[in-house]
């Protein structure tokens, strides 16, 4: 039984070693391969950089619709969703009451005009008698007086009218525009209160016109500078994948607001060709080209150092690598245009620690302890650009990109503010 167990025990050590044993040179294998690459080619693309802002997608005219006077809905046609051709019935309120005030008034009109008519009759008679001298000065003044005040209770009775039939047609509520009926809080037979009443009134319902939407957007402090009006934009509603859109900056707010704890300027672009899909309070995502240049020679983002404010890459030579300054333009979210200082085809590193034989920037591992400062700014370099939205594997700051051609102060690669 002894022997059994211990050739069971044997025979598992043995399996175990052979497999620890097979395993191990693939572990070496892999620790050696690198994650990303280290080199790139030197060679020719477009670059483009576009400011990237969110907004809230929504109707361009929006109307909260209050009755102008006090009443009871007595008619409701429409409900949410519904869409409504302009000058159509939105809301008709009771006009019983206003109805019989309208027959008073025209009673009224009707008791002048007869009082009209006497006080004519005897202005025209006291006319006569006076030139014929037969009455006195004051009994023809008296019917001249009579005939005047006559004519002023008509046109009172008159004014009456015109003010319950302007009430009347309040209670009878059509559509501004063709729009869509968004919400709609009341139900037939409820009471409500007019405009002039206690806050602003009750509202019966909001409409809005869908066939023309904008987007709400907040813009960082730091683009907005390079935004103009009339200035095509890329649209893409986050909610609806695949629906692309195209726009235009319409308007650009001259003072700075705080939205999200993000200092910048709300801008309202207007879309054109609506996808049916498109709703209201849909979250929108903006891209707004700002420059860009086509067939320039480009490196990536991560094969860019700086030092003391210099930029440069090392670049191949046989079996090690040398450093060069370069003059950046134009740079967009990964790549970076190289205005100066390669050439097609050379072969620059993406990662300045796998270059043996390289002047380092930071102390080598028992290195002297004099050289932590430049290591720690370097350090803070690379954390810096990595966040700004350059590619995972950049470490140097990306150029301002102000034009093809032209040099300028580091600037994050991009930007996409909260909505």
């Amino acid at each position: 039984m002894k022997l059994i167990l211990t050739l069971v025990a044997v025979l598992g050590l043995g399996t175990g070693g052979y497999f620890v044993w097979n395993k191990a040179p693939k572990a070496a294998d892999d620790v050696q391969k690198p994650d990303r690459p280290t080199e790139a080619v030197v060679e020719a693309r477009d670059i483009q950089f576009a400011v990237s802002a969110a907004g809230d997608i929504g109707p361009a005219d929006q109307v909260s619709v209050r009755p102008e006077i006090n009443g009871r809905i007595e008619e409701l046609p429409v409900d949410i969703g519904d869409k409504v051709k302009k000058g159509a019935l939105l809301c008709r309120l009771d006009d019983r009451d206003l109805q019989i005030e309208r027959s008073q008034r025209l009673t009224e009109i009707d008791g002048a005009k007869l009082q009209l008519q006497k006080a004519g009759r005897n202005f025209a008679r006291s006319k006569q008698l006076y030139t014929d001298k037969l009455i006195s000065q004051e009994i023809f003044d008296d019917s001249r007086t009579d005939y005047d005040l006559a004519t002023n209770a008509l046109d009172r009775a008159e004014q009456a009218l015109r003010l319950v039939d302007d009430r009347l047609r309040k209670t009878r509520i059509l559509a501004p525009f063709d729009c869509t009926v968004l919400t709609r809080p009341v139900s037939l037979g409820q009471t409500v209160s007019g405009a002039a009443g206690f806050n602003s009134g009750t509202e019966v319902m909001s409409i809005a016109n869908l066939n023309d939407m904008i987007v709400n957007a907040h813009v960082n402090q730091a683009d907005v500078i390079r935004l103009q009006q009339g200035r095509d934009v890329d649209i893409q509603a986050e909610s609806v994948p695949g629906v692309k859109m195209r726009g235009t900056v319409e308007r650009i707010a001259p003072q700075a607001v705080i939205k999200n704890g993000i200092k910048g300027f709300s801008a309202r672009i207007a879309i054109q060709d609506i996808d049916p899909r498109v709703r209201p309070g849909m979250t929108a995502i903006l891209s707004i080209p700002v420059s860009s240049v086509d067939n320039v020679l480009a490196v990536p983002l991560a094969a860019v150092f700086t030092e003391r404010g210099e930029r440069f890459v090392f670049i191949k030579n046989e079996d090690k690598f040398e450093r060069r300054p370069v003059v950046l333009g134009v740079t967009d979210y990964a790549f970076a245009e190289v205005v100066k200082g390669l050439s097609p085809g050379e072969i620059v590193s993406l990662d300045q620690t796998v270059n043996t034989g390289l002047p380092s920037l930071g102390p080598q591992p028992g290195g002297a302890a004099g050289d932590g400062k430049k290591k720690t700014e370097r350090r803070a370099e690379t954390s810096a650009v990595t966040s700004q939205g350059g590619s995972g594997s950049a470490v140097g700051t990306p150029q301002k990109p102000v034009g093809p051609g032209v040099s300028g102060s580091p600037r994050p690669v991009s930007r996409t503010t909260g909505s």
